[in-house]
């Protein structure tokens, strides 16, 4: 079925001064979809916002709302279908934050701006679908960062837009605001169809969030679709010039260089159980290496970023013994034997063997990660 877009741009030119940054952007995105803008800053993120809003002036292409071109709409007529969520601190003098909230209603309110019945209503509406009720009598530049952004949102809202458009939302918020950011955005999407398009630095969240994914990379739009199509590792690297670490896809988020040098621990993990063993020792700078560790398995791309050497096997097959062999070997060169694994079955036993080996060589350490009087993480003694 063919889709039919609420918004989107036809070969589009950005910049400032008449000087192109970004060329030939197109942006598509239905009602009822999550469209997100990703990209290294300075990529010209916050330039798209500023023109597709009419903050700037565009240098090419056309910007379509609704069926209608956007340089054909009156100010009023484009506020009652796209609200905007832009980054920064809005300063306001002696206004509650219901004022604030209020403001939103200028697309429908009379030449005086008055807000009538309801209008009011739809003010009472908008903080409670926030959640910030108790906010409505407090003076808005009193509250906190995360709560102003609740405010802004619920006078977007207030708008009654088909399209919300957000540059940056999560800024300047902790995790608890922008877990409720999103979850207001998705219920915006699901049970008022609106359209939502914004931009995130947060990869893990654009990954869990978006319906699309867009990114800006040198000049252009680079890379566009699902996030399945969007998030590959070796991409993302180059996207945001990675040479040290990774980026972890299963996960969402990048991981630190590993250490480089001989292993000095060998860690038998597996079934999630290794992941913070490894962060402990490659924040200790002590080079591990790990095994046998299922390509499949939950911690398998932290380990295979962090290890100096990860003994893979294939899934759903039984350790063979071309791995186990590797894995005594390195096992038995190393100072340490760790093993976070508890739980051992069919795919695993010869994993059980190597934790035999090593106790029976006496390298096995008890694992600690708690903080030692000094204040460092002993990770094993």
């Amino acid at each position: 079925m063919e889709r039919k877009f609420y918004f989107y741009t036809d070969q589009m030119t950005v910049g400032y001064g008449g000087r192109p940054l970004i060329k030939n952007i197109r942006m598509e995105v239905e009602k009822g979809e999550i469209l997100t803008l990703i990209g290294p800053n300075g990529a010209g993120k916050s330039t798209i916002f500023k023109s597709i809003t009419r903050q700037l002036a565009i240098l090419g292409g056309s910007v379509w709302v609704d069926g209608q071109e956007m340089n054909q709409m009156s100010g009023k007529e484009l506020a009652r279908k796209q609200a905007v969520v832009l980054t920064g601190r809005m300063e306001t003098e002696y206004m509650t934050c219901g004022e604030v909230v209020a403001s939103g209603r200028y697309p429908y309110t009379g030449w005086l701006g008055i807000p009538g019945k309801e209008d009011l209503e739809k003010v009472d509406e908008a903080l409670s679908l926030v959640s910030g009720e108790e906010l409505k009598e407090r003076d808005f530049s009193a509250i906190s960062d995360g709560q102003r952004q609740k405010i802004l949102l619920a006078r977007a809202i207030c708008q009654e837009p088909e399209l919300l458009v957000l540059d940056e939302p999560t800024s300047f918020l902790d995790v608890r605001h922008k877990l409720e950011l999103l979850e207001i955005l998705k219920k915006l999407v699901q049970e008022r169809n609106v359209a939502v398009l914004m931009s995130l630095h947060e990869l893990d969240l654009a990954e869990r969030i978006s319906d699309y994914v867009l990114c800006a990379e040198n000049g252009t739009i680079g890379r566009a679709g699902t996030p399945s199509e969007v998030f590959e590792r070796d991409y993302i690297a180059k996207l945001y010039g990675i040479e040290r670490g990774s980026y972890l896809t299963s996960l969402g988020f990048p991981e630190l260089p590993k250490v480089d040098g001989t292993p000095k621990v060998f860690v038998i993990g597996g079934m999630g159980s290794g992941i913070p063993v490894y962060h402990a020792l490659n924040r200790a700078g002590i080079p591990f290496a790990a095994g046998v560790i299922h390509e499949n398995d939950m911690e398998y791309q932290t380990v295979e970023a962090l290890a100096a050497e990860v003994i893979p096997e294939i899934p759903f097959e039984p350790v063979g013994e071309r791995a186990f062999l590797r894995a005594k070997e390195l096992l038995e060169s190393c100072e340490a034997v760790l093993c976070p694994l508890k739980i051992f079955g069919t795919m695993n036993e010869r994993n059980r063997e190597l934790l035999r080996i090593g106790t029976g060589l006496g390298k096995l350490r008890q694992i600690n990660l708690d903080k030692s009087d000094s204040g460092d993480i002993l990770i094993y003694k």
